[in-house]
């Protein structure tokens, strides 16, 4: 039946295994104490008859029979038991009507069976006796029932149902509980995973924010989600990027082509004509080389080859490189470094980021501007800071620059291909950095390198002696 599948589940088993086990042991514990009780009541009573027959027997001869008479009319319960017996075995006091047969006399307490005298019928019992032959040659036995380890028997029994048939039951209970609780979360998962893999990508998996196991793991598959959501959606409109982004320079180098060759009459013309063919192929081959990097980098490939990185000398690479072309748009570049700072990383990439930075920076900073690389340290944090007097990116683009082929509508006119920032995110990604561009007049565009990212220096060191052993 449907309904009863739980009991076919891993935690109903374990519920019932575990209440098992905790049965067996309430049973162990209930005879432990029933055992220690038993031993100590025995011990109790041959104490107690012990010293009752020694006082008995250190009285005056005259005066046990009554000492003996005393002793049984207190007993309310009934549970007192004493004869005095001549030397020739005569019964002279008390309730027993003989020696007890296997009563060995002057030896320790022991069980034996006797016959109580003093109701209407004989009762044959099975009491902890002691006896004692006396200097005159009478024989002295004083016994006390023991019959309250029976009782008590019957009363740790009674406890032993009434607790543990409760508990055990409850056990079950809450397994059965636990593991209709798990299915239903799990076919619930189940349902919700059927309709992402149908292609609803906002679907989520059911998490509260508590601590546990079950919650944990639907958070961190829902940040997977979440990740594989903004991957697809942005491959989705990929293609159309590089078909619109490659179909303009392909397009204008086919017309040159077919002009230059229905209207070319010199080689002069032919030259020209050629020319503008191979800047448009030329870009057309930039846009798929800087697409397989990019794919290259998301892909983490280069992680392998981290490393310990000055970032100082990198900004002062990147600015030797394009000061003569910030010179000639009559640009003002210069570069800050407050020390001498490391981070763990790839250094071709981090030069590749700083470079695109600064391109962009100098591309878009009109006539007379200035462009300032700086590196600072702060707040457990290293920063490589680029600003400009550029027009800088708005509040509703700063999230839209980091896709790949976007472009202002003001900067249509400016050449390249919308890649450079997308290619900046995805090392800064790959090395556990944050990329950082505020809005407002003026560009300032930020990698934040956190000392957190110590720990993949670890792991990268740890893989590669590893790899030796291999």
């Amino acid at each position: 039946m449907p309904q009863l599948q739980f009991i076919r589940s891993n935690t109903f088993r374990w519920a019932s295994t575990v209440a098992g086990v905790f049965a067996a042991f309430i049973v162990i514990l209930f005879g432990f104490i029933y055992w220690k009780s038993d031993r100590y009541l025995i011990a109790r009573s041959d104490r107690m008859i012990t010293q009752q027959i020694d006082f008995i027997a250190a009285l005056p001869p005259g005066r046990r029979i009554d000492a003996i008479a005393d002793h049984l009319a207190q007993d309310s319960r009934g549970v007192q038991f004493a004869g005095f017996f001549g030397a020739d075995g005569n019964r002279l006091a008390g309730n027993l009507q003989r020696i007890p047969g296997e009563l060995r006399i002057d030896g320790p307490v022991q069980s034996v069976r006797v016959l109580q005298t003093s109701q209407a019928d004989p009762v044959d019992l099975l009491i902890r006796a002691i006896g004692r032959r006396l200097q005159s040659g009478e024989v002295l036995v004083i016994g006390r029932n023991v019959d309250e380890v029976r009782e008590i028997s019957q009363v740790v029994g009674q406890a032993l149902a009434l607790g543990l048939l409760p508990a055990f039951s409850l056990c079950l209970l809450a397994g059965a509980w636990l593991s209709v609780r798990a299915q239903k979360r799990v076919e619930e998962v189940n349902q919700r995973v059927q309709r992402i893999i149908a292609g609803d990508l906002r679907e989520r998996l059911p998490h509260r924010n508590v601590d546990e196991p079950f919650s944990r793991l639907a958070a961190i598959v829902n940040g997977m989600l979440d990740e594989m959501e903004t991957m697809i959606n942005a491959l989705a409109g990929v293609g159309n990027d590089i078909a619109h982004d490659l179909r303009t320079p392909l397009t204008r180098a086919r017309l040159s082509l077919e002009r230059g060759r229905t209207h070319a009459t010199t080689l002069e013309q032919l030259q020209e004509v050629t020319d503008k063919a191979i800047a448009g192929i030329d870009q057309s081959l930039a846009i798929i080389t800087a697409l397989l990097r990019l794919t290259e980098i998301e892909n983490s490939r280069r992680a392998a080859g981290f490393g310990n990185v000055a970032l100082h000398e990198i900004l002062r690479e990147v600015c030797d490189v394009y000061e003569p072309i910030a010179e000639d748009k009559n640009i003002e570049l210069a570069v800050d470094v407050d020390r001498k700072l490391h981070v763990w990383g790839d250094r071709d990439l981090l030069f590749e980021a700083i470079a695109n930075l600064v391109d962009n920076a100098v591309k878009f900073t009109p006539s007379g501007g200035k462009v300032d690389l700086e590196l600072s340290r702060g707040n457990k944090e290293t920063v490589v800071r680029v600003t400009d007097t550029g027009p800088g990116i708005s509040e509703r683009e700063r999230e839209a620059v980091l896709r790949r082929f976007y472009r202002s509508d003001k900067m249509r006119n400016t050449p390249g291909v919308g890649l450079g920032l997308s290619l900046v995110a995805a090392i800064a990604k790959l090395h556990g950095f944050r990329l950082i561009v505020s809005p407002g007049p003026g560009g300032r565009v930020e990698i934040v390198c956190p000392d957190e990212t110590a720990t993949r220096k670890e792991e990268t060191l740890a893989c590669r002696a590893e790899s030796r052993f291999l």
